[in-house]
């Protein structure tokens, strides 16, 4: 199935690694979901993913049907279950996460703060922007330089 770069994203960050098993429950669920996903009868053109172990990511090709409220809800939902299922925070917008030699960290805002200041995390650290809105930003604007990402325009000032 082929997705237009404009498509809708949400990404949901957890506070901790899924185990490999984990993550093939949570896909089997998410793709349970995704096939079932409608707004005001129509269905929509979804697909859910599970990166690094840490991101789900929900997508959504409005060119066929636009998500709505209760479509969204119906999502929030089910990000909500696998929360409580899996004992993990996914809706935490103050843990931040970055990649070690290609392996996915995540911290709270302090202790990324205290990173920064003693030179662990530096302006070519890969960070998530997790506030990416359509296919085309998750591609492209999802993964970047700390330098090149809003936690500089937050964070800039500890380096």
């Amino acid at each position: 199935m082929s997705f237009s770069a404009q498509s809708k994203v949400w990404v949901y960050q957890s506070d901790r690694e899924f185990t490999d098993s984990e993550v093939n429950e949570i896909q089997q669920l998410l793709n349970n979901f995704t096939s079932q996903w409608k707004a005001h009868g129509h269905q929509l053109v979804a697909k859910a993913e599970v990166f690094y172990n840490f991101f789900i990511v929900l997508t959504v090709d409005e060119a066929s049907a636009n998500t709505t409220g209760c479509s969204v809800d119906a999502s929030v939902r089910v990000i909500k279950e696998i929360e409580q299922t899996y004992g993990v925070d996914l809706f935490n917008r103050f843990n931040m996460a970055y990649k070690v030699n290609e392996k996915v960290v995540v911290v709270n805002k302090e202790d990324f703060e205290t990173l920064i200041s003693i030179g662990k995390v530096g302006p070519g650290t890969i960070v998530f922007n997790n506030l990416v809105q359509n296919l085309d930003e998750l591609e492209n604007k999802w993964e970047v330089s700390f330098e090149n990402s809003w936690h500089s325009t937050i964070f800039g000032h500890l380096l």
